[in-house]
C-alpha cells in the first residue's frame, strides 16, 4: 500500500525558508517519479517540483528558489524552499501518478494529508 506522510510546514516570514519532507512506504523513490504538488484556498492543485532519476524539475514560479532532493536510504523525499513570498501559501503535499486531465487539472492518484504552509508577516 503505498502511504505519503508530509512534515514540516509552519508560518514563515516573506523571505524566509522552510524544508518539507515526505516520507514514504509501498514503494521505493529511486524507481518511481515523486511530486510536490499544493493547492491554495479557491485555488486548483498546481505542480511545484518532481524528482526523476535523481534530477529535481520545477516550474517557473519557484524555479530557483525551490529544491527537492531525496534520501534513499530513508526512502524519503525533501523540499527546500527558500526565499519564500506570500503568494507560496498553500496546503503542500507528496504526491505519486500525477497527471493533467483534459481540462488541465492536475490530479494525482496517491496523495498525503498534507502539510500548511503560510507566507505572512
Amino acid at each position: 500500500e503505498v502511504q505519503l506522510v508530509e512534515s514540516g510546514g509552519g508560518l514563515v516570514q516573506p523571505g524566509g525558508s522552510l524544508r518539507l519532507s515526505c516520507t514514504t512506504s509501498g514503494f521505493t523513490v529511486t524507481s518511481d517519479v515523486v511530486n510536490w504538488v499544493r493547492q491554495a484556498p479557491g485555488k486548483d492543485l498546481e505542480w511545484v517540483s518532481s524528482i526523476v532519476g535523481g534530477r529535481g524539475n520545477y516550474p517557473p514560479s519557484v524555479q530557483g528558489r525551490f529544491t527537492i532532493s531525496r534520501d534513499n536510504a530513508k526512502n524519503t523525499i525533501y523540499l527546500q524552499m527558500n526565499n519564500l513570498k506570500p503568494e507560496d501559501t498553500a496546503v503542500y503535499y507528496c504526491a505519486k501518478e500525477c497527471q493533467y486531465s483534459p481540462g488541465r487539472t492536475l490530479q494525482c492518484t496517491y496523495r498525503g494529508q498534507g502539510t500548511q504552509v503560510t507566507v505572512s508577516s
